[in-house]
């Protein structure tokens, strides 16, 4: 599983990172973005609390191609 911020979409609420800080970090504008390239097995249910936590639904699942 990979995840993606929409930085377009990131008003920089920092929930994701407040609540996973292993897994995202924020940049210099305020925005987030996704520290771990592959979640580990185990850390799914942290992601999608992540996505569903998100007012702004900037976090999604990155398709393989």
């Amino acid at each position: 599983m990979k995840l993606h911020v929409d930085r377009e979409m990131c008003q920089g609420h920092s929930r994701c990172y407040a609540t996973y800080p292993e897994m995202f970090d924020i940049d210099d504008e305020g925005k987030a973005f996704v520290t771990v390239e592959n979640i580990p097995p185990g850390w799914e249910d942290r992601a999608h609390n992540a996505i569903a936590n998100c007012p702004e639904r900037a976090i999604h699942i990155k398709e393989s191609p």
